[in-house]
This record gives structure tokens, sequence and C-alpha cells, in this order.
């Protein structure tokens, strides 16, 4: 009986955690389904090797009102600012040719990165409901700090 009980617990909790996750998908993800229904999209722009990028991730993102907000009113991307991932955005392709498999720590920025001028991780960007770029949020944010700037967005 008290090992159904903590499964069943155990259970439960993995459901509630779930439900606090952002929804993310790739930025070509979004802009097709901004064709289907218009919003915008928040984008977090991290690299593995960023701190702060790791703890926006635990405590803001992981956040039940945030992720309850982000997915309600945006388009969620998580991008790797020095990853390997092709983007296309507004008809052209941008990639990370130097971009080297395995290397721990740094790696080579995404030409994607460049365009999106970013100057700092994490960064993260809104696009409006069209798919143009608008101006950054730079650097940790608490949720409530967050919550606070997006809400001024909106």
């Amino acid at each position: 009986m008290k090992k159904l009980l903590l499964i069943l617990f155990v259970a439960l909790g993995a459901v509630t955690a779930q439900a606090q996750e952002i929804k993310w998908m790739t930025l070509d993800e979004a802009l097709e389904a901004q064709k289907k229904n218009p919003k915008p999209i928040f984008m977090d722009v991290y690299t593995d090797w960023c701190g702060p990028c790791k703890m926006l991730d635990k405590n803001t993102f992981h956040d039940k009102t945030v992720a309850e907000y982000i997915n309600a009113n945006y388009y969620a991307v998580k991008f790797n600012a020095e990853g390997n991932d092709a983007v296309t955005y507004k008809g052209k392709k941008y990639s990370n040719p130097n971009y080297v498999a395995g290397r721990k720590g740094r790696n080579s920025v995404h030409e994607f990165t460049l365009f999106l001028k970013v100057r700092a991780y994490p960064s993260m960007m809104v696009f409006d409901e069209k798919g143009n770029v608008k101006e950054p949020i730079i650097g940790y944010h608490t949720p409530d700090q967050l919550m606070e700037v997006l809400k001024a967005k909106s």
C-alpha cells in the first residue's frame, strides 16, 4: 500500500512539474506557427558554458507563473548561440560553419547570433506577430523581474 501511494505521489508530482514547463520549439517551427496563429515569439539565446543561462533556465523558466505566461502569450524558442542548427529567417539561411562538434567550453558563434547583434548571454529576444525582431532582454532575470519586463512589452 505504501509503495502504491509513493508511486502515485511521484506520478502526480511529475505531471505537475511537466505542466510548469515552457513548450520550447525551434525558430523555424515558431515562424511557421505564426502563419496560422499570429502571436509574438520569445527566444532564449543561450550557450552551454554560460552560468547565468543555466540559472535562468533552472530558476526562471521553470517558475509556474513565467511558464504559463510565456506559453499563453508567445511561441517559445530556445536557441543555442554557438550551436549547429540551421535557421531560416526572412528567406535567408543562417548556420555555424566554424562549429566544432564535441568541443568543451566556447564554440564558434552562430551566424544568426551575429545577425541578432547579441551582446551578452543570456539574452532573450522578442519578435512581434509578424516575426520582426524587437529589443532584447539582456542578462539574468528572476521570475518577478522577467514577468515585469514581459508585461511591459505586451
